[in-house]
């Protein structure tokens, strides 16, 4: 005998069942419908890139970019706030279904480095910074990385009635740091209150590397790139003539003095295997003639680490070691330690979640575990209240040698583009829609 079943349960079980149904189909047909979109944008994508890597901006100055940052959200109608932090936009897509706030990052500026590639879009731009007449390039991708990013907003608005919840899209100025005396970047736009109407669950950066073939993406859990401080020491002498050194106290013999002993610190009193950490000075500043020993000399240097207990430790042991150097010879050591980017860190859990999707876009074998970096990021700023994932893009044409990025010859392959927007899309839906 054939057991009588109420309508209601009917309806119920249909209603699982068709769900059950559109959450597998659904996601595959998201995932074909993001590569369509990609695919047929693609050439403007390409556009973008082209025309912000011939005219570089450096931070705190992205006025153009973020113009046509700006242009192009209110042609997608999102909804779009400027002047952030100087010169940072921020774009709003709110999906036609309810759900969680998530946000993607680019960063818009460049650098003072004079372009050597041969490029029929290469920068030309001249311009001064601190006083110095430079070059200005996209000698670290990021003119990609805005590439990439309105290309997924583009793909995004077109599947907004679709999206269950909504996505913010920063375009940062100043990841570079701002000019001397200035604020900026990631740190000013959340102090200027990018995340007080809408605090995301989960914000996604890439970034371009040429270590990785273009078509690859690399991740890694927990400290993805290092933390950073910025390093200042002046050492003061006493002036003389260059031929009667005994008459005078010589700086830069006790500044050089000072260089090599910090760099015994990492490599015989910090414990290594507790994590890395470096230090480097970048410029030393004294003198004005050969035959002058001047009175004082400036050095300037970062220092990087993955640990806060090792950190700590770094910093007064630079101190220490600066100082004692310069008393040694009777001369003096102010050591300045500031403007601290925290570890970027992926959230393991999220990482796990997202791996699948990382995997789908990119194809078997072409997702790569790279090795800690000692770079750092001021993305760490836009993850203090929510989880990060940040990973990088592969650039490099497969057989060319490494490009360093900050290097005059820095280079993105341009088939890398469409691989950056899609991998963003992806993140993006699959988030929203995959919970």
């Amino acid at each position: 005998m054939r057991s009588k079943q109420s309508p209601a349960i009917t309806l119920l079980f249909l209603i699982v069942l068709s769900t059950s149904a559109f959450g597998q189909k659904g996601k595959k047909d998201f995932q074909n419908e993001i590569n369509q979109k990609t695919a047929s944008i693609e050439p403007k994508v390409i556009s973008w890139y082209e025309d912000i890597h011939q005219n570089p901006e450096l931070s705190n100055r992205e006025f153009r970019t973020a113009m046509l940052v700006a242009k192009h959200l209110e042609r997608l109608d999102i909804e779009v706030t400027t002047g952030i932090a100087h010169t940072g936009v921020v774009g709003v897509l709110k999906g036609g279904l309810p759900g969680p706030v998530i946000a993607i990052r680019a960063d818009m500026d460049a650098l003072p480095v004079v372009e050597e590639v041969d490029l029929p879009f290469a920068s030309k731009v001249r311009t001064t910074y601190n006083d110095q007449e430079v070059g200005v390039m996209h000698a670290c991708g990021h003119d990609a990385h805005v590439a990439c990013l309105m290309g997924a907003a583009e793909v995004l608005a077109g599947m907004r009635h679709q999206l269950k919840g909504t996505i913010l899209f920063i375009f940062q100025p100043a990841e570079e740091g701002p000019p001397a005396g200035e604020e900026g970047g990631a740190e000013l736009m959340v102090q200027e209150g990018i995340f007080n109407d809408l605090q995301p669950e989960a914000v996604f950066a890439l970034h371009t590397d040429g270590r990785f073939d273009a078509g690859t993406l690399a991740v890694r859990p927990y400290g993805m790139c290092a933390g950073a401080d910025q390093l200042e020491i002046i050492v003061k002498g006493k002036q003389s003539h260059g031929a009667f050194p005994w008459l005078g106290n010589d700086p830069i013999v006790i500044a050089s003095q000072i260089v090599i002993g910090l760099q015994v610190i990492p490599s015989r009193q910090l414990d290594m295997t507790k994590a890395l950490s470096l230090v480097t000075i970048g410029s030393i500043q004294g003198g004005v003639r050969g035959n002058i020993i001047p009175n004082e000399v400036r050095m300037l240097g970062t220092i990087r680490t993955f640990d806060a207990e090792i950190r700590e430790d770094f910093h007064r042991r630079i101190r220490q070691t600066a100082q004692n150097i310069a008393e040694a010879s009777g001369a003096t050591a102010e050591v300045i330690i500031s403007g601290s980017s925290p570890v970027t860190f992926n959230d393991p859990d999220l990482l796990t979640r997202m791996t699948p999707t990382l995997v789908r876009v990119t194809g078997e074998g072409k997702l790569i575990t790279p090795s800690v970096e000692m770079g750092a990021e001021d993305f760490p700023y836009l993850t203090q209240n929510a989880k990060g994932l940040y990973f990088y893009l592969g650039v490099r044409t497969p057989g060319k040698e490494i490009e360093s990025q900050h290097s005059p010859t820095y280079y993105v392959d341009e088939s890398s583009l469409q691989l950056g927007v899609r991998a963003l899309s992806s993140l993006a839906v699959d988030y929203l829609n995959g919970r």
